[in-house]
């Protein structure tokens, strides 16, 4: 059988009962152990027991490799053994990378059950939808909309007029996809995400009240781009709010009207980025991070969590603290801080000292 067979069988039968040889064929890992171990289940190494794939990533974990009940684990090609186990080990040059792997196909193949037209539901007769699709109970497919071959458009989920769903791509439960915005391939937007709610824009007037300024632009979401829980992507004023392919963008996250996110880009819980500020490409955004608007953020900086960035960022730039600085230097003021009691205490004594010498 080839290794793409393998793939289907091991996990549209939810692992039944594999053997470690097969595991490995499918994340191509060498078996250290008895080929023959039968697993039927994940776990969680410190918890795992007979019959279960479990795996070690992270070091802090290890000590559990020696008194888990998993059958099969999968670890890292480098790990060194202190003593001897009873388990089966799939060797591989990531543990982390390979058990993702093994559960990304496992989910895949899951999605492939979730078919056909549940009703109640709405699709108007100007929508085109593809082949192999899922559209839940009480969904909404508007005027002119475009669902793509094999996506799943979940129970709730609304996709606004002219909007379109890209193939393979997946709006769980609740989801909110306005009008003429654009989802690509293969991206996932979980429950209760709003995706083109209209950008916060207000014009103060003379009289002290605020004239709404419409916004007339759209949300483009690129490929294999996955999207939180309860996060919030509003239109743009004119033009497009663009989230780049391979961006990863965490829960309860709010991207105001015309930011740019780039690509690979991975924006942590809680994050507030405001209007026309642009993430370059493999930036990483701590959480509760905030960041001002209308200034660019160079690829590959890094935000650490709950810090205020008030003005650009070069490329590979690391800041911390709000107003957000140096990630260095704040670590080198932070050290200078602990010590303040004490440099406090020798400039008293340095003090009674000098006295001392001038009286003599």
């Amino acid at each position: 059988m080839t290794r793409t067979g393998w793939q289907l069988t091991l996990i549209s039968e939810l692992i039944m009962v594999f053997t470690a040889a097969q595991i490995a064929l499918l994340v191509q890992g060498t078996v250290e152990g008895d080929d023959l171990a039968a697993v039927s289940s994940f776990g969680k190494i410190e918890d795992a027991g007979p019959g279960q794939l479990s795996f070690l990533a992270n070091p802090k974990y290890e000590d559990y490799l020696y008194t888990t009940g998993a059958s099969v684990v999968i670890v890292n090609d480098s790990l060194q053994l202190r003593q001897p186990l009873q388990s089966t080990l799939i060797r591989v040059p990531n543990a982390y990378t390979a058990f993702a792997t093994l559960l990304t196909t496992y989910q895949e193949m899951q999605a492939q059950q979730w078919q056909g037209i549940q009703q109640p539901s709405y699709i108007d007769p100007t929508a085109k939808v593809g082949d192999k699709v899922f559209i839940g109970a009480f969904a909404y497919i508007g005027k002119g909309a475009v669902v793509g071959d094999g996506a799943h458009i979940h129970p709730h989920a609304y996709v606004g007029d002219g909007a379109v769903v890209g193939t393979g791509s997946r709006l769980m439960p609740g989801v909110k996809l306005y009008h003429h915005c654009v989802v690509g391939n293969r991206v996932t937007i979980h429950a209760g995400t709003v995706i083109g709610a209209d950008g916060f824009g207000f014009a103060p007037q003379a009289d002290g009240s605020y004239k709404k300024v419409p916004q007339i632009g759209n949300v483009i979401i690129e490929d294999n781009v996955e999207i939180g829980a309860n996060t919030c992507i509003d239109r743009a004023t004119i033009g497009s709010t663009i989230i780049r392919k391979g961006a990863k963008v965490d829960n309860l996250v709010q991207l105001a009207h015309n930011v740019e996110v780039g690509e690979n880009t991975v924006v942590a819980a809680q994050v507030g980025i405001s209007g026309s500020t642009k993430l370059g490409a493999q930036v990483m955004v701590g959480g509760q991070a905030g960041i001002v608007g209308h200034i660019h953020i160079g690829d590959g900086a890094r935000i650490n969590a709950q810090s205020g960035v008030s003005k650009s960022l070069a490329p590979g730039k690391a800041v911390t603290g709000s107003p957000a600085y140096d990630y260095t230097s704040a670590l080198r003021s932070q050290a200078v801080q602990r010590r303040l009691p004490d440099l406090e205490k020798r400039i008293k004594e340095l003090e009674a000292l000098v006295a001392e010498l001038k009286k003599s």
